[in-house]
């Protein structure tokens, strides 16, 4: 079986790019910072992880994350290899994403141009739920 579960942070802000061809896909990379459980004096207390998300999913987290943002990820572990251009191989690891779930407030990454863009989300104390009125027409990722 190969599954892995994650709870972290985002490194920095998702990087969303298309494939190309008849029918675009979109893939979305970004690294992860997830915690580790037991720290020892001297050595990293996370651990930074690359992650990789195709189609809708790859859509939603680079709308919806951005840097500092927590997420709760299911993945698989996929091996790699190319040749770089000095002509050495290169190993790589990435977790490809299978499902994944907000931790947290849900905010909207702001477009170019705006500053502070947030969704009415926002504003929920931690832990807690809030109403949202009924005139709000935000999409959401699930829809």
């Amino acid at each position: 079986m190969n599954k892995c579960i994650f709870c972290g942070r985002f490194v920095a802000d998702p990087e969303t790019r298309y494939t190309q061809g008849n029918t675009p896909m979109a893939v979305t990379r970004f690294r992860l910072a997830v915690d580790r459980r037991y720290k020892r004096e001297g050595e990293p207390s996370a651990d930074f992880l690359n992650m990789v998300a195709f189609g809708k999913s790859a859509e939603n987290i680079g709308k919806y994350f951005g840097k500092g943002s927590m997420i709760l990820i299911e993945s698989h572990v996929q091996m790699g290899t190319f040749t770089n251009r000095e002509g050495q191989k290169v190993y790589t690891t990435d977790f490809v994403i299978d499902a994944w779930e907000f931790v947290g407030a849900r905010t909207e990454r702001p477009s170019e141009g705006q500053s502070d863009s947030h969704s009415v989300v926002d504003n929920a104390p931690e832990g807690e739920f809030m109403d949202i009125p009924d005139d709000v027409n935000e999409e959401l990722p699930w829809n």
